[in-house]
């Protein structure tokens, strides 16, 4: 009798945990507490190019020519990511961020402030908006901008480096820096995205 329980039990245990996965593409935009949420895909200081993948609800490292693909430049500048519940574009891609503040691990969830957009161009001609936002805890932000005006003022530099290194660290396909926007086209963005 026992024999016929643990195929039965392991089923069980296979199926519930299965259920019990994150769909983090799924997560709501905002929190509980009105703040902005960021999944992170790729943790900042690294050069492995990881996504979600809302098929199957796991990160995977992309591939190219059938290897993990590798940014060939120095890493991430940030914690690059999504906002959860939004789509862009034909590919169901969520809107991307970009998290200024130390590393924080793939799958990791922020509540963020959104502080500007990074607007690039494709080479296909599409439009790339990047939201470039801080911790929403103070104790986490290293950067103290709440708001484009802040960080333009108090940090160009990083603006700088922000736009050279999203120009040219993909030699293969090289974007266009088209320019920066606020806090307010960066919420704009958000709501012309979000899934409804």
């Amino acid at each position: 009798m026992s024999r016929l329980y643990f195929p039965f039990l392991l089923l069980l245990v296979t199926i519930a945990f299965t259920a019990c996965q994150t769909n983090y593409a799924e997560l709501p935009t905002y929190s509980g507490a009105r703040q902005l949420q960021a999944v992170i895909e790729i943790p900042a200081g690294s050069n492995q190019k990881i996504s979600y993948n809302p098929a199957n609800k796991a990160f995977e490292n992309e591939k190219l020519a059938g290897h993990d693909h590798v940014v060939q430049h120095l890493p991430y500048p940030g914690n690059y990511g999504f906002i959860p519940s939004t789509e862009v574009g034909k590919n169901g891609r969520g809107l991307s961020v970009l998290v200024l503040g130390e590393r924080a691990e793939t799958g990791t969830v922020k509540e963020v402030i959104p502080v500007a957009t990074l607007m690039l161009e494709k080479p296909t001609g599409d439009l790339y908006p990047i939201v470039v936002a801080v911790p929403a805890r103070p104790s986490e932000q290293l950067i103290k901008a709440y708001n484009y005006a802040s960080l333009s003022l108090e940090y160009p530099e990083v603006k700088t480096t922000l736009q050279q290194w999203f120009v040219y660290h993909n030699r293969t396909a090289p974007l266009k820096f088209i320019g920066w926007k606020d806090e307010k086209f960066a919420e704009k963005e958000i709501q012309r995205w979000m899934k409804l």
